[in-house]
């Protein structure tokens, strides 16, 4: 064994040339590493789930058909640059008002966007890496909405409801919870946003395809399911894969603090969580549709590995491997189910967002209590019913509103045509246009 020399770390730098410790230095302090480490994981999670903007594009672009997915990618664009303004005009202030009233000071007279510039509270993190996560999530419900109403909506009709969804709609729902509302006071627990972001993102979808009606030709009159397979089923795989990877992002930053060891462990917990949940929706799918259809279906089992993620996102740091293995494992088996089950009720969600979101929501917030000390199934049940209630039925007067003032829905020639020429006048395929 060769002989080891150990020389202390201060010598050791002392030693080299033109390098000295000085004296009177200053080191970080144990608040200083806090914030440090508290806005580092806001700002790793903010951005991981703005990916997932990202993957929502290529899940829909690869679902819908070809003459549709401009106006898709378009949507996703738009949606997401809506939702920085208006999260930060009205939003964030609505959902955390602090000592004002957002009524009086966020909404009449001057809007009042909060100031996200720190006064460094050693121990905290950075006003601007929360507003930068919480953002993302006000983003990604209005995505959620965006994949069900494809292929027969119009363009602006679409984006003024994000406004409203972003600027009003999810800020006043989250802020019964995160805000510190009345949600949070009688016990409700969604951790990261089974309900408040997925399920909301889903009642909001089904106000709007109940409003919208179903795709020109997807139903027969003798209830028939006409099918109408997307353009790129590679892409959608792909889209599946960046959602999945945002997800850690989600889930774990959702831990809110990783300045301990205690906070670090748990944040590892929620990715190992997460990605088991997401694994056992995949593979309950896979198998599902074996014994179901006789062949698998690779749609069911991209929804069923997004089922399984929105399923353990109300309680990814709780469960067991195990737990999360079969809380995931129930939402692939969900998706299987209410997909053709919205069929009966000619209910035209073109991506399966509604099963995903909503009813995965559902469940995965209801199954927390299991886990998770100090919840109850009745106070989740009635959290679920209150957010969602608020969503569908504010959502629902939008839609109306809006389908009044000048339409929600492209003619039937232009659904024929396809809404990239009619809506856009630019086709994400053009060499394979039809001469």
């Amino acid at each position: 064994m060769k002989p080891t020399l150990i020389l202390p770390l201060a010598a050791a730098v002392t030693a080299l040339p033109g390098l000295a410790l000085a004296q009177d230095a200053e080191y970080a302090t144990l608040a200083d590493t806090t914030f440090i480490f508290n806005t580092l994981l806001f700002l790793i999670g903010g951005f991981l789930v703005f990916w997932m903007a990202a993957g929502f594009a290529m899940l829909e672009a690869g679902l819908v058909r070809s003459k549709n997915v401009t106006t898709q990618l378009t949507k996703n664009m738009g949606l997401f640059a809506i939702a920085a303004v208006m999260y930060w005009l009205v939003g964030y202030n609505i959902m955390y008002p602090g000592d004002g009233n957002w009524i009086m000071e966020g909404v009449f007279g001057t809007f009042a966007t909060k100031d996200i510039k720190s006064e460094i509270d050693a121990g905290g993190y950075s006003n601007a890496s929360d507003f930068f996560f919480q953002l993302m999530f006000c983003a990604t419900t209005a995505s959620i909405v965006s994949g069900a109403l494809a292929e027969r909506i119009k363009l602006w009709p679409f984006l003024i409801f994000v406004v409203v969804l972003t600027g009003f709609i999810y800020p006043i729902e989250a802020s019964w919870q995160w805000g510190g509302g009345f949600l949070s006071a009688m016990g409700f627990s969604d951790f990261a946003g089974s309900t408040l972001v997925h399920a909301a993102g889903g009642f909001a979808a089904l106000a709007g395809a109940i409003v919208l009606g179903p795709r020109l030709g997807k139903y027969g009159k003798d209830g028939r399911v006409v099918p109408m397979p997307g353009s790129n089923l590679a892409l959608a795989t792909l889209g599946t894969f960046i959602l999945w990877m945002g997800w850690f992002g989600f889930n774990g930053a959702s831990q809110l603090a990783m300045g301990t060891i205690e906070d670090v462990d748990a944040v590892a917990q929620i990715f190992a969580n997460t990605n088991m949940a997401a694994a056992a929706g995949a593979v309950a799918a896979l198998i599902l549709t074996q014994v179901m259809y006789k062949k698998v279906d690779l749609t069911m089992v991209l929804n069923g590995a997004l089922a399984g993620l929105v399923s353990i996102t109300a309680g990814p740091l709780d469960p067991t491997l195990f737990g999360a293995l079969w809380i995931g494992a129930v939402g692939g088996v969900i998706v299987v189910f209410t997909v053709p089950m919205l069929d009966k009720f000619k209910i035209d969600d073109v991506v399966g967002a509604i099963p995903v979101h909503l009813i995965a929501g559902f469940w995965g917030t209801l199954v927390v209590p299991v886990y998770t000390e100090g919840t109850s199934f009745v106070t989740q049940i009635i959290g679920f019913a209150a957010v969602g209630l608020f969503v569908f039925v504010v959502s629902f007067v939008v839609w109306l509103i809006l389908k009044a003032a000048g339409g929600i829905r492209v003619s039937e020639e232009a659904e024929i045509t396809g809404l990239d020429m009619s809506e856009l006048g630019m086709e994400a395929y053009p060499e394979f246009a039809k001469g």
